[in-house]
């Protein structure tokens, strides 16, 4: 009879805290663009073994947080890395046509959770002093739950599956250009995006929403 080997709960715990360490970390800016992330390093400062670091390090680097170099072990990616364009092409392709979908498809009640997130977000504050010089994780979680509501009238899960995806992936560039471009006006922005789409304009709903992308990954840019 084969037996499976199964890590120990207490080495899965142990590499869920150590994760939840680094993505917070990275998210707020502790670890700069670019810079190592030493295994040896971060197995001395958690107290736990190389092995639980290297799998936490996978799951970053599953989620885009960092980078895999051969030979050089991980980083946290550069602000020119070329993904933040490639992602920022693949969602200024496909939202926009997906929010013109929602606005021909969505109903009442699409609009009123289209106003309850738009509410929401002017609502909660972008900075605390608490939680570094990135915006604060309530914000982005109604940041997130905004622009996943303009585009939920589409009513096909599997282009909202595919914008989740982006969204995840594109999260750390996010905080990135918000910082290199502070006085940017994401507040009138968002405004813009839900009086559009509630007004049924979807040309205007998706310019606004291809510039709001692009200024995003504009900041990014080496000369920004």
């Amino acid at each position: 009879m084969t037996q499976t080997s199964h890590a120990s709960p207490g080495k899965q715990m142990l590499s869920e805290q150590v994760y939840a360490h680094l993505r917070d970390a990275i998210m707020r800016g502790t670890y700069a663009p670019g810079a190592a992330l030493k295994p040896q390093d971060l197995a001395k400062e958690q107290g736990v073994s190389l092995a639980v670091v290297r799998e936490a390090l996978v799951r970053v680097v599953g989620e885009g947080l960092a980078d895999r170099l051969p030979n050089r072990g991980f980083a946290v990616p550069a602000f020119s890395d070329r993904r933040w364009q490639e992602i920022a092409e693949a969602r200024r392709t496909i939202e926009p046509v997906v929010l013109r979908m929602s606005i021909e498809r969505g109903d009442v009640d699409w609009e009123a959770r289209v106003r309850a997130a738009h509410h929401r977000l002017t609502r909660t504050p972008a900075y605390a002093p608490d939680q570094g010089e990135h915006y604060t994780d309530a914000w982005a979680e109604a940041h997130r739950v905004f622009h996943r509501t303009l585009l939920e009238g589409c009513g096909n899960p599997v282009l909202l599956e595919t914008f989740d995806r982006m969204w995840t992936a594109s999260e750390l560039a996010r905080r990135w250009s918000a910082l290199r471009v502070p006085d940017r006006d994401g507040v009138a922005e968002h405004r813009r995006l839900e009086e559009a789409a509630l007004a049924r304009d979807a040309d205007t709903a998706a310019e606004v929403l291809a510039q709001h992308l692009t200024q995003t990954a504009a900041a990014l840019t080496d000369d920004a």
